[in-house]
């Protein structure tokens, strides 16, 4: 059987990039290695890590797309369930988040935001499917 593991985003910064999720979301980091090359965050069973750009650059030869240096967000996102996707988007927005759709509610009653974190990630913040909570 084949699970999702990691999810793996190539930052300029991973300190950076693992200080963004702890201030702006609580999410306790797991471990950094010493070099600041490699770090991970507490996700529960599949894994949220972030490499550095040289770290990438070693792995992917022809190189590839940083998602600080486009323009717009690249077409994936790390997608963040919260109970109250407004509190999560303004304490997010007050870490150095960039938004990009403020929350709304979906027809299926789902409440959604997006924002661009100081790394370049597109980050969707969302209500659990289904669910009501939110605004």
């Amino acid at each position: 059987m084949v699970k999702l593991g990691y999810t793996i985003t190539y930052v300029a910064d991973v300190e950076k990039a693992l200080a963004f999720f702890e201030n702006a979301f609580g999410i306790a980091r797991r471990f950094r290695t010493p070099e600041n090359s490699y770090g991970e965050l507490e996700t529960g069973e599949t894994t949220l890590a972030f490499a550095s750009h040289e770290l990438g650059q070693s792995n992917l030869s022809a190189g590839y797309i940083s998602a600080s240096d486009s323009d717009k967000p690249l077409g994936t996102e790390i997608a963040l369930v919260s109970e109250d996707v407004q509190s999560t988007h303004a304490s997010a927005i007050k870490a150095g988040g960039m938004e990009l759709e403020a929350p709304k509610k979906k027809p299926r009653g789902q409440t959604v935001s997006y924002i661009r974190c100081p790394s370049g990630i597109l980050i969707e913040l969302c209500t659990p499917v289904g669910g009501s909570s939110g605004s």
